[in-house]
């Protein structure tokens, strides 16, 4: 069974990979006024995850991938089943971890960007060798490339 809440996250998610980035925001803003700072962990680190994505200021940005990051630990492996993911919450951690460390370096605290970019890297083994592995294994790559240069 589809959890509805997720559904509408991956809603949220379809409208900022077609590029409306101002609906996808306004639709994660009402799901996390629903949400709640306190709401569901499961939920809040998928909605605050995608709400980063479509940030324009990092500032705002890191404050969303910081809430993911905090609702991650909370997340357990039988909720993340009951909602029908097919990831391990620890293959959670290799994405969160490589959205922190590219907007703390465009915010230019490459100490927190290299610390999370090895955190990343430590946490890529909990994914598949499928497309979406290969994607994160290849941003956390040019995300070093990035940060070797600088």
């Amino acid at each position: 069974m589809t959890d509805p809440m997720m559904a509408e996250i991956g809603r949220g998610i379809e409208l900022s990979q077609s590029g409306e980035r101002e609906a996808a925001r306004r639709l994660f803003s009402g799901l996390w006024g629903v949400i709640g700072a306190t709401g569901d962990a499961l939920h809040r680190c998928a909605l605050a995850h995608s709400m980063a994505d479509v940030q324009d200021d990092p500032h705002e940005e890191l404050v969303w991938d910081l809430r993911a990051l905090e609702a991650a630990d909370l997340v357990t492996d039988e909720r993340v089943q009951q909602a029908g993911v097919a990831s391990p919450v620890a293959g959670f951690y290799p994405s969160l971890h490589l959205n922190l460390g590219d907007v703390y370096r465009r915010l230019g605290d490459l100490d927190r960007a290299r610390d999370h970019l090895a955190r990343g890297r430590a946490a890529v083994g909990e994914l598949g060798d499928d497309g979406y592995g290969q994607m994160i294994k290849g941003g956390l790559d040019r995300l070093a490339d990035r940060l070797s240069t600088t």
